[in-house]
């Protein structure tokens, strides 16, 4: 009986893996989700709202860093409509600027996690979110 519950689980999480692979629209949404809220909570404490705490920092380094490396792969061509998407055409017809823009978001990013200080943190998670705006500029829909 538990051999089965196990195959069963197991599947499962296949199938779930299979099906998250295979809706790029919903894992970046979800994915850029979570750059909102690691940059609210970079925004408080860059407004002084929250106590500088460097792990923080680093953990929110990390929600950057990671988003900017799993991003770019999420903009398949069978993606372009779909899921409310506010993807911009240009991706598709960009994909070097595309992908560069998200190598600077990265650099960005590990400058926040490298931040030993309240005053360096501002400077870089205001370069990382200035990144972050100017991508939204070019590729992303305005609703």
């Amino acid at each position: 009986m538990i051999r089965t519950a196990l195959v069963v689980a197991c599947i499962g999480l296949g199938l779930t893996a299979v099906v998250a692979q295979s809706d790029p629209i919903t894992e970046r949404r979800n994915t850029m989700k979570a750059v909102g809220a690691a940059t609210r909570d970079g925004a408080a404490m860059a407004k002084g709202e929250a106590a500088f705490d460097t792990g923080k920092a680093k953990a929110i380094a990390k929600v950057y860093s990671d988003a900017a490396k799993k991003v770019p792969g999420l903009y398949p061509e069978t993606s372009k409509t779909g899921g409310d998407t506010t993807a911009s055409p240009k991706i598709w017809e960009d994909q070097a600027g595309f992908k560069e823009a998200f190598a600077r978001f990265d650099t960005a990013a590990n400058t926040v996690g490298a931040a030993a200080d309240l005053d360096g943190f501002r400077a870089a998670f205001g370069n990382a979110t200035k990144n972050c705006g100017a991508c939204h500029e070019v590729y992303r829909i305005k609703k």
